[in-house]
């Protein structure tokens, strides 16, 4: 990747800005937000009203920036981790890109859908947003929203088990240094000013890159991330870019270790906003955005004695614009009224193939020495391919009534009608209720209805392992929870029992295609249901503990953690000096597969955190441990033949933060 390219477009994008003297305050604090504010943090993602945890219709989970840099994670995927009711981990596909694991449901589909401040990531052709975006570093993060449970209702496809969404930093002056083990070095700068009063800048930039660690299958995990986000505000008008680019070589790839493993990604966001309308009742937004996404991936497939190792991946390319517009109005009585109306595109551009093998005249892959190639090449008119160019067009409305009903009781009513072009419609309701019984204790009673758009992948695919099923239908999930919400001026706790219906859930299945061994299929319909805890005590100003436990009550969905549970801890020291732990636990997960394979791996813990040092009112130095005690454990995917996925050992960082 071009480093010094992307670096200098945004050098001199900024080079213009006069910098600001922004949070050095905050910064200085290590606790900014005392427990009445951080019990009483705004939450607009699930209801697109501004709620607190208490308040808030559906079961939510918020990281504030500090809690992030606390937990010594490097990756926003990896917050998932000290969620209740979900898990990441690394698996089998396209690189080794993380997976989510959302009450009980471990299938690589997309069933969380993750957005960066509030616009989509997931895509077309394989829904899932960490294949095109696996690396999005926490250094540029202000706050990260949870919804757990459906969000079908206001975000339409993929908010299906849960959504994420991502907040980026646009108010600081901030630049950061890292060095770490296994080869990692990084920087990460932000920047804003503003030119006048109408008119406000900000950017970013972070830039990754590290060896990795070996392997005993004789691999390492490489990483090479770089991201870039601008934006201008010029009074009613927003303008947003962003771009990243991701490279994860080596270590997994299609169920296959090998040094010669391929994995490049890169996404490219644009997007305007125009507030027509802007008082003490009505809010009316216009946007437009276009996203493009790229990869380009090879993993080892076989082996061979006699030639060459054959190497085989997607070359893919998709689009997606969007045109939305969005309403909020108060009526006298207090109810409020969220809509909006939704035209997007969501394209596959691009359908070739990366191989090692190829005849060039019919047209095929070919594994003979005659048609081995110098290394991987790129078909970008790939013949058996062509299938996947398709053009998803979803039209869609949303709307949502706030009805305070009385002083204790508010209620929301809301549903979401997506129509998808040639392939399926859904209405997704969802009902509410908030009781207040005072000022401690809260009882929420929740519905909804979420579904997931099959992909172009699942559709169309055309290989020697897999055909498309163009017959396919949504996936679909019917949620009742019941939640209890605790909170006095030193603890908080939630207590969220769950139901899922899960309908028309699509997986593979054996073929009689003489082309093919598998194809997709909505096979199985099914229910599960959990138990999630989470409580926060903060016993002074200096000392707070955080605890999640979640428990479900059938076996997941293929295997995955049916127990599992979390622990954080920090601690102010001399007043510049902050010390937090965290610990992971995750209970045996068994399994043996149709091969006669059997994965079997024992409860385990992880332990991380970070040490903080405040140096001076504009600068701190912070040493960030992931997995200290460098246990060495596996995930379960359904893919490999041993359905064990290696882990990450140990990962120190040492990083410098100036603000200016």
């Amino acid at each position: 990747m071009d480093l010094f390219r992307c670096s200098a477009l945004f050098t001199i994008a900024v080079a213009s800005t006069s910098p600001v003297v922004a949070n050095a305050a905050e910064e200085q604090d290590l606790f900014s937000l005392s427990f009445e504010d951080l019990l009483n943090v705004q939450v607009d993602i699930a209801s697109k009203t501004n709620e607190t945890l208490s308040s808030v219709p559906s079961t939510i989970s918020v990281f504030s920036r500090k809690q992030i840099q606390a937990l010594g994670v490097d990756n926003a995927y990896e917050v998932m981790n000290f969620v209740p009711g979900m898990q990441s981990t690394r698996g089998d596909w396209v690189g080794a890109v993380p997976k989510d694991h959302a009450r009980g449901v471990y299938l690589d589909s997309g069933n969380v859908l993750v957005m960066i401040n509030g616009e989509r990531v997931n895509e077309s052709s394989f829904g899932k947003a960490s294949v095109y975006l696996p690396y999005i570093p926490v250094e540029v993060i202000e706050k990260i929203e949870f919804i757990r449970g459906p969000g079908s209702a206001l975000y339409g496809s993929n908010a299906f088990l849960g959504v994420m969404n991502i907040v980026t930093s646009k108010e600081r002056n901030t630049l950061q240094l890292v060095l770490g083990n296994n080869g990692r070095y990084g920087a990460t700068g932000q920047f804003n000013t503003s030119l006048s009063d109408d008119t406000s800048l900000f950017a970013s930039f972070s830039y990754d890159q590290k060896d990795g660690e070996s392997y005993p299958q004789g691999v390492k995990d490489p990483l090479e991330a770089l991201y870039l986000e601008a934006g201008v505000d010029y009074k009613k008008l927003q303008l947003r870019a962003r771009y990243n680019e991701t490279s994860l070589d080596e270590f997994l790839n299609l169920a296959g270790y090998s040094k010669q493993n391929q994995h490049n990604s890169d996404n490219t966001f644009v997007g305007i906003k125009y507030n027509w309308i802007n008082n003490d009742k009505l809010k009316l937004d216009s946007s437009y955005s276009f996203t493009k996404h790229n990869i380009s991936s090879a993993g080892l497939i076989a082996t061979f004695d006699d030639i060459p190792d054959f190497l085989v991946g997607p070359a893919w390319q998709t689009t997606d614009s969007k045109f939305e517009t969005e309403l909020s109005y108060q009526f006298d009585n207090q109810w409020q009224l969220a809509a909006g109306i939704e035209y997007s595109e969501a394209k596959q551009t691009e359908a070739g193939v990366r191989t090692s093998y190829y005849d060039f005249d019919s047209e095929q892959i070919i594994i003979d020495p005659a048609f081995e190639q110098q290394g991987i090449v790129s078909v970008m008119d790939f013949p058996e391919f062509s299938s996947l160019k398709f053009t998803f067009e979803t039209l869609s409305a949303y709307g949502q009534l706030k009805i305070p009903s009385s002083d204790a009781l508010t209620l929301f009513i809301g549903a979401r009608y997506d129509d998808v072009k040639d392939i399926d419609s859904k209405l997704s309701p969802r009902l509410a209720g908030v009781y207040k019984i005072n000022s401690e204790h809260t009882v929420k009673l929740q519905y909804g209805e979420s579904f997931r758009t099959p992909v172009t992948n699942e559709l169309f695919s055309n290989d020697d392992v897999t055909i498309g099923n163009p017959s396919l239908r949504s996936e679909s999930i019917k949620t009742t929870e019941l939640v209890w919400h605790y909170k006095t001026s030193e603890l908080q706790a939630n207590a969220v029992l769950f139901y899922n219906e899960l309908n028309d859930f699509i997986n593979i299945e054996p073929t009689l295609s003489d082309d093919a061994l598998f194809t997709f299929t909505n096979s199985f319909n099914t229910q599960n249901s959990g138990i999630e805890l989470d409580s926060t005590w903060q016993s002074s100003k200096d000392f707070s503990i955080t605890g999640t436990y979640t428990q479900y009550f059938e076996d997941p969905i293929n295997a995955s953690f049916k127990r599992f549970a979390s622990i954080i801890s920090s601690y102010n020291l001399f007043d510049s000096w902050q010390v937090s732990l965290n610990l992971l636990w995750r209970d045996t997960v068994e399994v043996s597969s149709e091969t006669g394979a059997h994965f079997k791996q024992s409860a385990y813990s992880l332990l991380g955190g970070s040490l903080k040092w405040q140096l001076n009112n504009n600068s701190q130095l912070m040493l960030k441990a992931e997995n200290l005690l460098g246990k060495k454990y596996n995930a379960f995917d359904p893919r490999i033949d041993n359905g064990a996925v290696a882990g990450t050992t140990e990962e120190l960082s040492l990083h410098y933060q100036f603000n200016f």
